[in-house]
């Protein structure tokens, strides 16, 4: 799971009251405190972490290897690895994960699509029943 791995730091901020319009493209981590129009991905081959505070607000997709949410977003969310919604987290879109924690209060309007990779082949039900041996019969 992600937490294995040393998270990247945040090296990128957009502050509170900024208005940004356009698609970003980030490596490492990136914090949202304002407001995004166009989509947030992270550059590929290295891990990442998107962080959309309570302040924030994002109009576009959103792709990332940990993405933790308590702001407002509007289009679909990749997490790649784990998807955090805190308390104030509201997405209008389909949201796919390997992982999701989420918090009272949070609210999707979406599809859950956990991905591929997180489903683990898990093993075939045994039941305690011993079948080997045919059942007796009772004479009358």
């Amino acid at each position: 799971m992600f937490g294995k791995k040393k998270q990247p730091p945040i090296k990128s901020l957009i502050a509170q009251g900024t208005a940004i319009e356009g698609n970003l493209r980030f490596t490492d981590g990136l914090r949202i405190d304002g407001d995004v129009v166009g989509d947030i991905c992270a550059a590929e081959g290295s891990s990442s972490i998107l962080v959309i505070s309570e302040s924030a607000s994002v109009t576009g997709r959103i792709h990332a290897d940990h993405v933790i949410i308590n702001g407002k977003v509007l289009g679909p969310v990749h997490a790649s690895e784990l998807l955090e919604l805190q308390p104030k987290a509201s997405i209008q879109g389909d949201v796919s994960y390997k992982a999701l924690e989420m918090h009272q209060g949070a609210v999707i309007f979406g599809q859950l699509r956990p991905t591929s990779q997180g489903m683990e082949e898990k093993p075939l039900l045994t039941l305690a029943a011993d079948n080997t041996n045919p059942p007796l019969a009772i004479a009358g």
